[in-house]
């Protein structure tokens, strides 16, 4: 008997199954995600409300930061609500239309996140290479016009992605093998040549995350000869303490974001395993920030602190 082709001529609507294998056990993958998203809010929106109050942390480091405690409640925004619904509600249908607008706000949000940490790791250089011309360089100007390019790199190059995506319109499926609406797995749905996607993802992710972390680390190579050139002890460990925050938040973001984007691409990951530990890089990122740079720094400690103080004093 003949094999019937089924396909699908422009999709309306998509459907998401969550993660392959694990079906019977989403409901409660639910509640840890759950968790993690409500830390990531919480503690990111208590960034936003601390950086601009408190006058000590007015310098180029903690705007970074709350650009990126900003760019993390946007993450967390656009992937949580979906996925829960499909973990708890069984809402696996998605408007073909949202999904692209979701992978283009997800995509978009993750080479803002990594912008800001070359931006970040860019002020730790100028701070301990050349501290006499810190504040000089990194004028309230220069920092928001360094907001802006990395904004408006991650809208346009992101942005190729869904428009590539429109311009194909036969599908095999319409069922995504995913929690979320993630490139690769809604370009691997098209019955049609995809090769352009797939170099314009690739060229995407090389020339943001590639681009990015390779600077980042010329950064720290010349950051590191500087520190060794000091010659008091008490001095190397003070300048290499002032990045010890910032080497954690890109080493979690880095490894676990390339991990994500070639075992999709290249790797024989069961699926189950890559959905997961995608869902984690999306998600834990954004919960630990907000914790490695309280835990750093004794003014943003004090405040939370205060914060917890108070609302405890008003509900006695």
């Amino acid at each position: 008997m003949a094999s019937i082709n089924i396909s699908y001529l422009n999709p309306r609507t998509v459907i998401l199954i969550g993660i392959p294998g694990l079906e019977h056990v989403q409901f409660w993958i639910g509640f840890p995600f759950f968790a993690v998203c409500l830390v990531a809010l919480w503690g990111n929106i208590i960034l936003l409300i601390i950086i601009p109050t408190e006058r000590s942390l007015h310098q180029p480091m903690y705007i970074f930061l709350a650009v990126l405690a900003a760019t993390d409640i946007g993450l967390c925004a656009a992937i949580a609500p979906k996925m829960l619904a499909i973990f708890w509600f069984r809402s696996y249908s998605m408007a073909f239309n949202s999904c692209l607008a979701q992978l283009f706000f997800i995509h978009a949000l993750q080479c803002m996140e990594s912008g800001i940490l070359l931006a970040m790791a860019f002020d730790r250089y100028i701070a301990i290479c050349d501290p006499l011309r810190h504040t000089s360089i990194l004028t309230p100007s220069v920092l928001g016009r360094m907001i802006v390019i990395v904004a408006i790199r991650a809208t346009v190059l992101v942005g190729l992605l869904p428009i590539l995506i429109k311009r194909l319109h036969l599908f095999h499926s319409t069922v995504i093998a995913h929690s979320y609406c993630e490139h690769m797995a809604v370009v691997k749905l098209a019955a049609e040549d995809i090769q352009v996607n797939k170099t314009c993802g690739l060229f995407v992710g090389f020339t943001i995350l590639g681009f990015d972390m390779i600077f980042i680390l010329i950064s720290y190579i010349l950051i590191f000869q500087a520190v060794f050139r000091l010659r008091q002890k008490e001095a190397r460990l003070k300048a290499f303490n002032t990045c010890t925050a910032h080497i954690f938040v890109f080493l979690e973001f880095y490894i676990l974001a390339f991990f994500s984007f070639f075992s999709h691409r290249f790797g024989h990951v069961v699926p189950s395993t890559h959905i997961l530990l995608s869902t984690i890089y999306l998600l834990v990122p954004p919960a630990l920030n907000p914790i490695v740079y309280g835990v750093k720094n004794k003014v943003i400690c004090k405040r939370v602190t205060q914060i917890f103080l108070l609302n405890h004093g008003s509900q006695q």
